[in-house]
């Protein structure tokens, strides 16, 4: 409790009870609103891919527009014209962060996914799996790991500090990296919410109400906008970042 005010303990933030089930297959509101992200955006592709029209209007623009932004500011700016088989992947990547993000400023829902843990690593394995492969399928297994060990043009002499440091960050640090990024950003803008959502509704009760609760709402909705923003950059971090890691492994000179 600070100046009267009692803060939720954070388990109290991050932790729902069970809905249904129990033990590592029970089912709560973080569950329920990633399932919810699924259909949502399963949804929104299919219903754009279906639209015949020539001219996009509605969700097909929408959908248009994401791709665009996909293959011309995250494809195009990391992997070049090689890489744009991986759009769809990379769109479904960002559209399904980015709507898992937004579930932090939704009223009632109010959880961002990404602030569990559980489903960044999830997706940083998977883009873990997937850069390692297409580098073993590119380069072959003995090419690939070599080129990790003993990257091209570095002086032989510096591969005593190199070649354990890259090792090491790209077999266990990249993974790790990838998802605490995105782990640490929706966790910590979803607890500050909280905080001034907290503060908020003590100042209705407050002597000062009339004062101070103006600014207090106003910083609340000026935060709920950032957190907007911090949704995108988060979900567009994420996977840029799968797009370097993808061409590093498609391009050993990188």
């Amino acid at each position: 409790m600070i100046f009267g005010l009692e803060f939720p303990p954070v388990s109290h933030a991050i932790e729902w009870p069970d809905l249904f089930l129990s033990g590592p297959f029970a089912v709560n509101k973080v569950v329920v609103l990633m399932w919810l992200s699924v259909i949502i955006v399963f949804l929104f592709l299919r219903i754009a891919a279906s639209d015949s029209s020539l001219i996009p209007r509605g969700v097909k623009n929408i959908a248009e527009s994401a791709v665009d932004f996909i293959q011309e500011g995250i494809v195009m700016q990391t992997m070049g014209p090689s890489g744009m088989a991986w759009t769809p992947l990379l769109l479904t990547f960002f559209t399904f962060i980015l709507v898992n993000n937004l579930w932090g400023i939704i009223p009632v829902a109010q959880m961002p996914v990404n602030a569990r843990m559980a489903l960044p690593l999830f997706m940083a394995l998977l883009v873990w799996v997937l850069f390692v492969g297409v580098g073993i399928i590119k380069q072959g297994p003995i090419g690939y790991f070599k080129n990790i060990a003993f990257p091209p043009g570095v002086p032989k002499a510096l591969y005593i500090l190199v070649t354990p440091i890259e090792i090491v960050s790209t077999i266990i640090v990249r993974p790790l990296s990838h998802s605490v990024r995105l782990f640490a950003n929706a966790l910590a803008g979803h607890l500050i919410l909280i905080s001034f959502a907290v503060i908020t509704a003590a100042l209705f009760s407050a002597s000062v109400t009339a004062i101070i609760l103006p600014f207090s709402f106003g910083l609340l909705i000026a935060l709920t906008g950032f957190e907007l923003l911090v949704a995108f950059l988060q979900a567009y971090i994420f996977t840029i970042l799968a797009a370097v890691y993808i061409d590093s492994s498609m391009h050993a000179e990188h």
